[in-house]
């Protein structure tokens, strides 16, 4: 009898009916009144005793086995039917995707790269990895500027005999590359992301994206650098944005100043973005320095030029009033979905 019952179960196991009737044929076959499980009983009843208390247990999980196999195989089959005979409506409409949309950063660094463009601004790129002679000492940074300190950079690589290697501080690094491998004129902008070893807040990253721009020829004035930002403001924020220059100190730039835009999230009333003065910086800018010009081999006899660097973070803040630049990595898909009309 166990060697029948092995075969049986096998059997069972791999039995997949293809239809109703195959399913009914199963059922007759295994559990019908004269089907198998009936004559394995009959003959159960014919061993002895000792065979018995083996044979009785193997028995009855044989036949909850055909039970259940059986039971599983009728939901499956009804099951399949009723999909089949589902009806489809061939008229409704298809079921549509989502059309996805650029990050707000992409947005503003497209646009601001489309008006330095019409002002005849070419776009130059460099390394993020840069050494200590593009990073600092071309750009006037005297070795104790605090700059230097590893509380605002992330060193890569500390040597004094080889020069240290970090993340770049700024894109200014790309402006020396392009002026040691070229000759003047230079009018170029550089967009691109920069490192600093700051605590993470509303206002500020350790890492954000930056837009600098370098113009060098001959007769270059302070008038042409204000004259020109004054344009950028106008295009990006629109007629009747206030601005205002302070003066400032920068390494590489020589006068150097800030550039101030009236608040366009409080309109001036004051709020926690212009820290309720009713300004807000947005740039950095100023001539470049002759030392400079001339660690890159340029003749600052000759030539003169202005250099301005902005953060794209604080730009998206003001443009689409959004007061927590952390919202710009932190992918939440709510706040992205906002941006979705600008398609891909």
């Amino acid at each position: 009898m166990q060697t029948k019952l092995g075969h049986y179960t096998s059997e069972i196991n791999s039995y997949s009916p293809s239809s109703a009737d195959e399913l009914e044929q199963f059922r007759i076959r295994f559990l019908g009144t004269k089907g198998i499980i009936k004559d394995l009983f009959d003959e159960f009843k014919t061993v002895s005793a000792e065979e018995k208390r083996v044979l009785g247990k193997v028995l009855n999980e044989f036949k909850k086995l055909a039970e259940e196999k059986y039971q599983t195989l009728k939901e499956r089959l009804e099951a399949g039917e009723q999909k089949s005979e589902a009806k489809v409506d061939l008229t409704l409409p298809g079921e549509g995707f989502e059309t996805g949309g650029r990050h707000p950063l992409s947005l503003v660094r497209k646009e601001i790269i489309e008006i330095f463009k019409k002002l005849g601004f070419n776009v130059a790129e460099g390394p993020e990895i840069e050494d200590d002679w593009h990073n600092f000492s071309a750009l006037n940074f005297p070795q104790e500027h605090p700059a230097r300190d590893m509380q605002d950079t992330f060193f890569i690589k500390k040597d004094a005999e080889a020069g240290d290697i970090a993340l770049r501080t700024h894109t200014s690094s790309v402006q020396v590359r392009m002026m040691e491998n070229g000759k003047p004129p230079f009018r170029a902008i550089m967009p691109g992301r920069v490192y600093r070893n700051e605590a993470i807040s509303a206002r500020a990253h350790c890492f954000f994206h930056q837009v600098e721009g370098l113009y060098v020829d001959e007769g270059v004035s302070f008038a042409d650098l204000k004259q020109t930002l004054y344009y950028f403001v106008q295009e990006l924020y629109g007629e009747g944005t206030k601005v205002r220059f302070r003066p400032s100190y920068f390494p590489f730039t020589e006068p150097s100043a800030e550039m101030d835009v009236s608040c366009s999230i409080c309109k001036g009333a004051g709020c926690q973005m212009c820290k309720y003065s009713g300004w807000v910086e947005i740039l950095g800018c100023g001539m470049v320095d002759p030392n400079v010009l001339e660690n890159c081999g340029i003749d600052s006899k000759k030539y003169t030029g202005f250099a301005f660097g902005m953060g794209i973070e604080r730009i998206t803040n003001l443009k689409y009033e959004i007061r927590d630049l952390r919202l710009f990595s932190e992918n939440d898909v709510r706040f992205l979905k906002q941006f979705k009309t600008e398609l891909i």
